[in-house]
């Protein structure tokens, strides 16, 4: 074989993969958005172009959504990137136990969601939580902090804030760790503050590095669903249901299968977007 055949034969399976299990679903959820399809009605789709995508766009429903999710995701990732960053900014100042404290902060981040989000469902339960049990002991009264629309929201933040800030600390910390010496050690020469230290050298170099781990998180937090599933189901009302967990209702709850996928194509098409403008950020900032 030719050295050109012997890389289509191994790269074919891999390719083929990919189309089957990526492109493919993508192309036929695309087709469907433009469809009346039901799952579980016979009869062929009917064709309705655009209807789907007006309707949801024109939605109260979806806007409300849409809020909450946008609420959720920026708490989220600003308070994940400052805990992180922090975090990890005082790992990096020590000299003895660093693997040992990076690898504890890891932990909650190698669990699986659905363990996570059991796990913290039992502790923050209005009765037998061990939250309120505390509060208890404290003096304190009781929150019902899965039942309310006030605090159902806030738990998740703090649930997914739990379980995520280690994989901005480990980014963080990896920036941190390969900032050069020297520069440390010119401004300790020029009797610099830490202030200084910090503001001059350690946040521009590691900033963009951050972004980075921004960027992922925002799209991570942009497609909850897990989390929402297991806490809360979207109650109390709709107070936490999010794009995604409300496009898992149309889809398996209602079986409306074609306004479901225009829901899919409508949310991968701002993820593309908004990352688009976010990389366009960063290469400015890079070239600056």
């Amino acid at each position: 074989m030719s050295d050109r055949g012997l890389a289509v034969a191994f790269i074919s399976p891999a390719l083929l993969l990919l189309l089957a299990m990526s492109v493919f679903p993508l192309l036929w959820a695309l087709y469907l958005s433009f469809t009346d399809y039901s799952a579980t009605r016979g009869g062929p789709a009917h064709f309705l172009w655009f209807e789907n995508y007006t309707a949801i766009l024109a939605s109260a429903q979806v806007h409300l959504r849409a809020l909450t999710t946008l609420i959720y995701v920026v708490g989220a990732v600003a308070l994940q990137t400052v805990l992180g960053f922090t975090i990890a900014y005082l790992i990096s100042r020590r000299t003895h136990g660093r693997g040992l404290l990076t690898t504890l902060f890891l932990v909650p981040m190698m669990l699986s969601p659905v363990v996570v989000g059991l796990f913290w469902r039992f502790m923050l339960d209005a009765q037998f939580g061990v939250i309120n049990s505390m509060l208890g002991s404290l003096g304190l009264g009781q929150v019902e902090w899965l039942t309310r629309q006030r605090t159902a929201l806030i738990s998740l933040i703090v649930v997914d804030t739990w379980q995520w800030t280690p994989f901005i600390m480990l980014i963080a910390l990896a920036g941190l760790t390969a900032v050069p010496k020297y520069l440390y050690e010119a401004a300790s020469i020029d009797r610099a503050s830490e202030w200084f230290r910090f503001r001059t050298i350690t946040l521009p170099l590691v900033w963009p590095l951050l972004l980075i781990a921004v960027l992922f998180r925002a799209i991570e937090a942009f497609r909850l669903f897990d989390l929402v599933y297991i806490l809360t189901s979207g109650g109390p009302g709709v107070s936490t249901e999010t794009l995604s967990f409300h496009v898992y209702k149309v889809a398996f709850l209602g079986f409306n299968t074609g306004t479901a996928s225009a829901y899919g194509i409508l949310m991968v098409l701002v993820v593309i977007v908004l990352t688009q403008l976010y990389l366009r950020y960063l290469n400015k900032l890079k070239e600056d």
